[in-house]
């Protein structure tokens, strides 16, 4: 009887011991029990059959795996509006690639900042602003950051998005008077030492930041740049007061368009010498909203006295 009771026992032991072989050398390993371990979810349009699943054939699983119509309801992800569902990240195209070109073109054609300034939106762009741009560019835009001005670690001096005191209109106004693309595409390529924070920030927290950015050079000029009033540039729209009611009543929201539309480039001309391809106007200041017969804006800018 003990012999018996001693053989069962072995048996059982190397039965388990067999079930759970560990992987190594040219086995996979074994399991007891796998529908305990894999279990019978699926991902839509990505078929990824596990072999030792029991609950159905392959062909039933090809068929969960097909593509399916969306539920009723459904938003596709990036594209609302509302400002009730969040834009998910990078999910708008940029049709412009990492290089000294596609940046010269993202520069020149990447106008106009497609979310309209409002209060939250600056909020939003200081919070985010300080978390990823401030480290090196300083929470004023000066360029002293604390990873260059006090630690020196950094190789490259940060640009200043403030205005100069070179004396040199040109060079004094140079990221005053950049085109938003210019900011855009750093945003999403990175540009020398900094690196692409198009992972970090989705669209409309780039354009929020964009929009601080934009804040900060009007504080440093003395000028207004909020959701009722811009004297910075004629570029950038305030929303308004009525802004957020208006949104609210819209079945569709606010137009955010798209980035790579051509514009009619009224304000920028391109700088003599170099290579990086960087737009300015002649003369910086409070922007004039004259208007011909056909409502089209005339975006020049007066000079800033």
């Amino acid at each position: 009887m003990k012999y018996i009771q001693t053989l069962i026992i072995v048996l059982v032991v190397s039965f388990l011991v067999s079930s759970c072989q560990a992987p190594g050398g040219d086995t996979t390993g074994s399991e007891f029990m796998p529908d305990m371990a894999h279990s019978v979810a699926y991902e839509s349009n990505y078929y990824n059959y596990y072999y030792n699943n029991t609950w159905g054939t392959e062909d039933e699983y090809y068929e969960y795996a097909k593509p399916k119509l969306p539920v009723e309801g459904t938003v596709p992800r990036g594209v609302s509006s509302n400002i009730s569902i969040p834009t998910a990240n990078d999910t708008k195209p940029y049709h412009y690639g990492d290089s000294i070109e596609e940046r010269e073109r993202a520069i020149a054609e990447i106008i106009d900042n497609p979310l309209p300034i409002t209060e939250a939106g600056l909020i939003q762009g200081k919070e985010l602003y300080e978390v990823f741009c401030g480290i090196c560019h300083g929470n004023k835009g000066n360029g002293l950051g604390y990873i260059y001005d006090v630690t020196e670690a950094y190789p490259i001096a940060p640009k200043n998005f403030l205005k100069g005191t070179t004396g040199v209109d040109d060079l004094d106004y140079e990221m005053v008077r950049a085109s938003n693309g210019r900011y855009y595409h750093a945003i999403m390529r990175g540009i020398n030492l900094m690196g692409s924070y198009k992972d970090k920030l989705n669209h409309d927290e780039r354009w929020n930041v964009i929009h601080y950015i934009r804040s900060l050079q009007a504080k440093d000029l003395k000028l207004e740049y909020n959701q009722t009033t811009n004297t910075l540039n004629n570029i950038d729209r305030p929303a308004g007061n009525n802004y957020v009611a208006e949104l609210m009543k819209s079945d569709t929201g606010v137009d955010h368009g798209d980035e790579g539309i051509d514009h009619d480039l009224h304000i920028h001309d391109k700088e003599v010498g170099g290579h990086n391809g960087d737009h300015s106007t002649k003369d910086m200041g409070a922007p004039s909203h004259d208007h011909d017969a056909s409502g089209d804006h005339d975006h020049s800018i007066e000079k800033h006295k």
